[in-house]
């Protein structure tokens, strides 16, 4: 019987990212997501994947790239968990930074005063779609 050589094999390369969508990319209804509460999403552009999510909060929708501006490392530990379990605030689950849902500002954590990057999305006809 053969035994891998895990010592000696190629270490697996991280995924290539990229930090923009194209335009007009549905996603869901905006039904699919609570009120407030987030989404995650994955997409692959080309070889590449694009992670961001987004919030609906008090009638509005924002997108953000899922990166904490703290240490680069994605925010929900869980998939869409996002949100405090008030619903008020977007918290990092790695380092506890909070955000504003509809500004993405951070309010308290180690990125005081920084801000998630924005991911551009609006809804068209009901449907939740890049920007």
């Amino acid at each position: 019987m053969d035994v891998p050589d895990f010592e000696h094999e190629d270490p697996v390369e991280p995924r290539p990212r990229v930090w923009e969508t194209p335009p007009n990319v549905p996603l869901c209804l905006e039904s699919a997501i609570a009120d407030p509460g987030a989404r995650n999403f994955v997409l692959q552009i080309r070889d590449a994947f694009f992670h961001g999510f987004v919030v609906r909060k008090d009638g509005e929708v924002r997108g953000y790239v899922d990166r904490c501006p703290h240490m680069g490392f994605p925010l929900a530990q869980e998939l869409d968990r996002y949100l405090t379990s008030d619903g008020e605030l977007i918290m990092c689950s790695f380092h506890g930074a909070l955000f504003r849902p509809l500004d993405g500002v951070c309010v308290g954590g180690p990125c005081a005063g920084d801000r998630l990057r924005p991911w551009p999305v609006a809804v068209v006809d009901g449907v939740i779609r890049t920007a």
